[in-house]
């Protein structure tokens, strides 16, 4: 894993194409990728050092980020 995919976006986008700028969500955003970040290394090691080819768990944690629901769905 690069560890640059790893550090925050300089800017988040919203629906409008337009920076977030509310520091705030931004302060969120961050800490949101961090911790995803963390866990995300974190299964992919634990995943490798078992024995799990690496491009096969790289498409597994894609597949799993391309199934995440849209909240904007009605539940």
């Amino acid at each position: 894993m690069s560890g640059d995919a790893l550090v925050a976006p300089e800017h988040w986008l919203g629906a409008d194409g337009q920076p977030v700028s509310c520091r705030e969500k931004l302060k969120m955003l961050a800490e949101n990728h961090a911790e995803v970040a963390q866990v995300l290394r974190d299964a992919f090691e634990d995943a490798v050092l078992m024995g799990v080819d690496e491009a096969a768990m790289r498409r597994v944690l894609t597949d799993l980020v391309a199934a995440l629901p849209s909240p904007k769905r009605a539940a």
